[in-house]
């Protein structure tokens, strides 16, 4: 049974399948593409991607000096997409008026034999501006085993400025570089500067036909140590996510479909502790040792009316 949450004009739904988010809204004005909470989650929308993010090329990796095998779920491109988490129902172990937390064991399995408790809350503050409240997404591992766990997390929003197509959409992601990635299998052959690229929106612009499904790093945080991508739709609504350095990377996707799909619905934001293929590459993977905790957050809110 999905739960919402509410805090001035935004409210929330949120759902045990997968932990997911299903719907955010801001004077009734959707956030983010939502899903039906009773249905099968399309396209990842709003899950917790556990305990990694992104794509894991054959689905293997070393851990402990051990050759490790996940189940491949992207079997087109022969990569284990978007972690563990995703398939299971997650429980609701608190919830009030404006916020929920769910939670889900991750018992150990011949691929991720560790043992890992995840613990995701959606927080939702009315603030004293639309900018200033939003919802805080965080999530929290535990290792609760006794081996030493590889780990990474992002969300998977897919957020929505307002009512006209995303190619009118205006978009700024404060990033200088990006993971060029191979075009069968969308895994990483070697890091590029957004200067003078098509992907570069540093400068906030119109988005335009270009087809984005890449991962960003080289972040500029500011001063307070929070980057945000913001993007603006022509009638003058926007969706904006913030987040600190706990994310080195962020995934941004155009969510381009073949027809007879539904063609870029809205822009997947995935602000990411590490890239693609982390698993594999080691390149700012987590290392959870037992006992320890590992703790992120990103906000989502609203911009203009």
């Amino acid at each position: 049974m999905s739960t919402t949450i509410r805090a001035g004009d935004y409210a929330a739904v949120v759902t045990p399948r997968a932990g997911a988010l299903a719907s955010l809204t801001y004077a009734g004005r959707d956030l983010v593409v939502p899903s039906d909470p009773s249905l099968p989650i399309p396209d990842y929308r709003g899950i917790v991607a556990a305990p990694w993010p992104n794509r894991l090329a054959d689905g293997r990796y070393t851990a402990g000096g051990r050759e490790l095998a996940v189940p491949v779920t992207e079997p087109e491109r022969g990569t284990a997409l978007h972690g563990l988490a995703f398939g299971r129902d997650w429980e609701v172990v608190a919830h009030d008026g404006a916020s929920a937390t769910l939670a889900l064991d991750l018992a150990p399995s011949e691929g991720y034999p560790f043992r890992v408790r995840l613990e995701t809350r959606y927080a939702l503050d009315a603030g004293a501006s639309a900018e200033r409240g939003g919802l805080t997404w965080s999530v929290r591992a535990v290792n609760l085993g006794e081996g030493t766990a590889p780990y990474g997390v992002c969300p998977h929003p897919y957020l929505v400025a307002g009512p006209h197509a995303l190619d009118a959409w205006v978009l700024e992601v404060p990033a200088e570089r990006f993971l060029e990635v191979s075009p069968d299998r969308l895994l990483p052959v070697g890091l590029w500067d957004v200067a003078g690229h098509a992907f570069d929106f540093t400068t906030a612009r119109v988005i335009g036909a270009t087809a984005i499904d890449h991962a960003f790093t080289g972040i500029r945080f500011d001063a307070a140590g929070t980057a945000q991508v913001r993007v603006w739709d022509p009638s003058g609504t926007g969706v904006g996510m913030a987040w600190d350095d706990e994310c080195p990377w962020v995934q941004i996707h155009t969510a381009d479909k073949a027809p007879p799909g539904p063609n870029r619905l809205g822009l997947a934001v995935e602000p990411m502790t590490c890239p693609p293929n982390a698993f594999a590459s080691g390149t700012d993977l987590v290392w959870l040792a037992p006992g320890q905790e590992h703790a992120v957050s990103w906000r989502v809110f609203a911009l203009g009316g």
